[in-house]
């Protein structure tokens, strides 16, 4: 798909990291952008430099998500493209002893449910109402396309580290939907992948100590450097422009491989 002028497009989380820089590069290059995010102040102010429109979504929020969708498609019609951007991570083990205390603990069950409704279940229902809408598009080339859908994982979904359990299962989720979301949309010409990044320097790890961050900056092979949100842009608008691109998953990461800790 040509990004242009004439091409809608929705981004989750774009008030900021990943989703921002997404926002932004299809903004450059035509696309009437709306960003679906909570931080209303960030987010309007994304908007406002694009050219674009905000829509305050909690896409754990089935309402929320179609009021949303309702006033995007209004300013901008149906969206051609969605990338899906927002999430939370939280540290937390299975199980493990207070260090005060020494008394055993399980991990909350209700912040695991939270990561998984925002991550996983918010990732479905964006994708499920937006490719319902795409069906009654008209085809918008010669190989019958009518729309694109990029997912975002993590290598902690095939790599998660200590204390990731929630995240790594809510990431591992959004990659085996990924393929059969492809497979279910195939014959209506809508594309789906999925990325997943290693590490990035986004508002997410942005409470890192330093020493931190160059100490995990290190573990990188190449470049050995926190990968920049613009990159996933990148490979984002390139899964949009490259029909070929479906039902796969792609890595981004420097050629790390998360250690247990």
């Amino acid at each position: 798909m040509q990004v242009s002028n004439e091409i809608s497009a929705i981004v989750t989380g774009a008030a900021s990291g990943l989703g921002e820089a997404t926002a932004r590069e299809l903004a450059g290059k035509g696309a009437k952008v709306a960003i679906f995010d909570m931080n209303e102040d960030k987010g309007k102010s994304v908007a406002d430099d694009i050219g674009g429109i905000f829509c305050k979504v909690d896409v754990s929020d089935e309402t929320s998500i179609d009021a949303g969708l309702e006033a995007a498609r209004k300013a901008h019609g149906v969206e051609r493209i969605l990338v899906n951007c927002a999430g939370i991570a939280i540290g937390e083990k299975t199980a493990s002893r207070d260090r005060e205390t020494g008394k055993a603990r399980h991990h909350r069950l209700d912040a695991f449910r939270k990561t998984i409704d925002i991550n996983l279940v918010g990732s479905f229902q964006m994708i499920a109402k937006s490719a319902c809408a795409m069906l009654d598009l008209e085809p918008h080339n010669e190989d019958g396309g009518r729309g694109v859908i990029i997912n975002t994982a993590s290598v902690a979904a095939v790599e998660g580290q200590i204390g990731q359990v929630a995240y790594a299962a809510s990431k591992g989720g959004i990659v085996g939907l990924t393929l059969p979301v492809a497979r279910d949309l195939a014959r209506d010409g809508i594309r789906c992948c999925v990325i997943l990044p290693g590490l990035f320097a986004t508002p997410m790890v942005d409470g890192l100590p330093e020493e931190v961050r160059t100490s995990l900056a290190a573990g990188i092979p190449h470049p050995s450097r926190w990968g920049r949100p613009q990159e996933y842009a990148a490979l984002a608008c390139h899964i949009v422009e490259n029909e070929m691109l479906n039902g796969e998953s792609f890595r981004i990461d420097g050629a790390l491989r998360m250690a247990p800790r």
